[in-house]
């Protein structure tokens, strides 16, 4: 509850108002049982005693009226704010009254999740950071994320919310933070041994200190290509910041794909809108499968269990041998099970 982007500002707003529009009916309820049972105690002589009283229509309408109005307006405030703070809507403002121009870009990161660290792509500026994540004040950041091996969560709770990576997918999370700082970051999804230690700082600084620590990462001679990402993604804990200075482009991509290594087919291919998996012609000696039949090749099988010929009574729709089920013409086997079976 202490939040530094325009994001978390607004998402404590809304925890707050839900809290205090749910207070309206708890604290008079919790009032009103400590007033009954004293009013009401059995040393209490004076107390009316009314044994047959059954019904008021006034306390009927107070009783349903009022949480009526507060689960009206919770969800209509929790509706505005559902489609306001969606982590995939582009940000709209940085701060109240500070609209984002139609032609400023967000700063985009991606983010991997892995065995017990995280990694931030820098795809514009051609670099990359393990456990270190570092946003120019008041400009909006994209977060793209994805998960090396298990569902894991991204939080930097300052910032904005909680989104879940994934393997094998893409999740995306918009956030903004307003002024200078460092602030946590963590995973908020147990993850296993090393769940505990899976955090990392982030730095909230100016553009020009932004650039210049982005320069500084650049003059790092590592390189982060597929050998090097198949050796930080083995798992380990408590993992000091490490920078790259270049970074393979579709690195990213086959990370989602889960096809860093070599040889390895991208779950892209394998989508629905990629090739179908049973469009190729039969072999040799292989029977047509279904999929490549013409229909009028495909005919249909035998239903043991329906009735052969015309139904009994057909002429005759009074007659009590339409609802006589052991008239079906069953085959000789299936007719022994059911006679043994009654």
């Amino acid at each position: 509850m202490n939040p530094a982007g325009d994001v978390a500002v607004q998402q404590s707003s809304l925890i707050v108002w839900s809290v205090v529009l749910m207070l309206l009916i708890i604290v008079p309820v919790m009032a009103l049982i400590v007033l009954f049972a004293w009013r009401y105690r059995a040393t209490n002589t004076e107390a009316s005693y009314e044994p047959d009283w059954d019904h008021s229509t006034g306390l009927e309408l107070v009783i349903w009226s009022a949480p009526l109005l507060i689960i009206i307006a919770l969800g209509a405030l929790t509706w505005v704010a559902t489609h306001t703070l969606d982590p995939y809507r582009p940000l709209a403002r940085t701060a109240p009254g500070k609209p984002v121009a139609a032609t400023a870009r967000p700063l985009e990161v991606q983010v991997v999740s892995l065995d017990w660290k995280w990694l931030f792509i820098y795809p514009e500026q051609g670099i990359a950071t393990v456990n270190e994540l570092v946003v120019p004040v008041d400009r909006p950041v994209k977060f793209t994320m994805t998960s090396s091996s298990v569902m894991n969560a991204l939080w930097i709770p300052a910032m904005a919310g909680m989104v879940y990576t994934m393997p094998g997918m893409e999740t995306v999370l918009h956030g903004v933070l307003n002024r200078p700082g460092v602030f946590a970051g963590r995973s908020a999804n147990y993850s296993g041994a090393g769940f505990s230690h899976m955090t990392f700082w982030t730095h909230s600084v100016s553009p020009a200190r932004f650039d210049q620590w982005a320069a500084g990462v650049k003059r790092q001679r590592a390189r982060l290509d597929a050998a090097t990402y198949l050796r930080l993604e083995q798992p380990s804990e408590k993992v000091r910041p490490i920078g790259f200075g270049s970074v393979d482009p579709m690195l990213f991509h086959r990370v989602v794909g889960i096809c860093v290594k070599p040889g390895t087919s991208c779950m892209q291919g394998m989508s629905h809108g990629g090739t179908a998996v049973n469009d190729r012609a039969p072999r040799e000696g292989e029977a047509e499968g279904a999929l490549t039949r013409d229909p009028s090749d495909k005919g249909e099988s035998p239903h043991l269990s329906a009735p052969h010929g015309a139904a009994p009574g057909q002429n005759d729709p009074g007659a009590g041998s339409n609802r006589n089920m052991t008239r079906l013409d069953l085959p000789a086997p299936l007719r022994a099970n059911a006679s043994e079976e009654a």
